[in-house]
């Protein structure tokens, strides 16, 4: 007569493992992805103001930073980062902001193949159709519910250099990578 094989319990430390994995696996799932936010004010004088602004607090922190005793120096830091709070308000107050966050990868690779180059495109070794997909990412990315002919409409009505800034926003968070190789 053959003994029964044992079933083998499962080690404390196997267990503790797959729970950890389990674990990060979850805060991995949850992780939110990249996003860009693209200010878009018209009022030169704001935005003029502000950069002033964050000029002097930077100048005001490194003299105080310089001098760790000089009570003057800290006040006039922090009447600076106060002047610069202030200019950020109002130009904030002033602006639309307009938010895009990344794709999924397989979302962004359909929306690239709805989008191939032309023929003279992809001789210039173009990997998307440049007047069909700006538009339909900028709309895809957006999360304010930007819809396809809104972006084509700002695109083509804003000056060229507004028009890029546009496509860069919804673009370069596209391209944002979080994670690290070979490091810790």
């Amino acid at each position: 007569m053959s003994r029964p094989t044992q079933t083998r319990r499962p080690s404390p430390t196997a267990s503790a493992g797959e729970g950890q994995w389990a674990a990060k696996m979850e805060r991995l799932r949850r992780r939110a992805r990249p996003q860009n936010r693209l200010r878009v004010c018209d009022d030169a004088e704001l935005r003029q103001r502000y950069d002033d602004a964050e000029q002097a607090a930077r100048r005001a922190r490194f003299v105080a930073e310089a001098n760790p005793g000089d009570e003057l120096a800290a006040r006039q830091a922090a009447d600076a980062d106060s002047a610069r709070d202030q200019a950020l308000s109002a130009l904030d107050a002033a602006s639309e902001f307009l938010t895009f966050r990344a794709l999924p990868r397989p979302v962004l690779e359909d929306l690239l193949a709805e989008h191939p180059p032309t023929e003279q495109q992809a001789e210039q070794q173009a990997i998307f159709n440049a007047d069909t997909f700006p538009a339909a990412l900028v709309a895809a990315a957006s999360v304010d519910g930007m819809s396809r002919e809104e972006a084509e409409e700002l695109l083509n009505g804003w000056s060229a250099p507004d028009a890029n800034s546009l496509w860069d926003a919804a673009w370069q968070v596209q391209q944002e990578s979080r994670v690290e190789l070979g490091k810790g």
